[in-house]
């Protein structure tokens, strides 16, 4: 399988994501929304987006592992981020810069939103992967 990143020269330069990501052959992964809840369903990290930006990254990563996957596979992430200001991009950002591939980041989207599924969550983060 081959994956291509591709920043195009008439774009700005993106800053941890790349603007778009080609798979040819190989196999997809879509990896649900990840959050800040441990294995027992109990909220990680209250009222703190870094700690709950880390469980979710932690439970993509085991996710992914499950599906036999790694974060290198990953293709392309959503975030979500309730009630979402400038002052939170950091804090993902760096999160995210400690799983991904600095040279060959996923495409990305980041969203903010009023709420999410599940009261107190701050952040939801879904991927998908492509293997072999």
């Amino acid at each position: 399988m081959e994956k291509q990143f591709f920043n195009p020269p008439d774009t700005h330069r993106p800053r941890g994501y790349t603007h778009a990501v080609a798979i040819e052959g190989g196999r997809l992964i879509f990896i649900s929304g990840q959050v800040a809840l441990d294995k027992d369903g109990n909220l990680v990290g209250k009222g703190d987006l870094r700690a709950q930006t880390d469980k979710a990254l932690a439970n993509l990563v085991a996710a992914l592992a499950a599906a036999g996957a790694t974060p290198a596979d990953v293709v392309k992430v959503n975030t979500y981020v309730v009630n979402y200001k400038a002052a939170d991009y950091p804090i993902v950002r760096e999160a995210r810069a400690r799983i991904f591939d600095p040279h060959k980041p996923p495409a990305s989207t980041l969203i903010g939103v009023q709420a999410l599924a599940v009261e107190d969550l701050l952040i939801e983060i879904e991927a998908i992967a492509a293997i072999k």
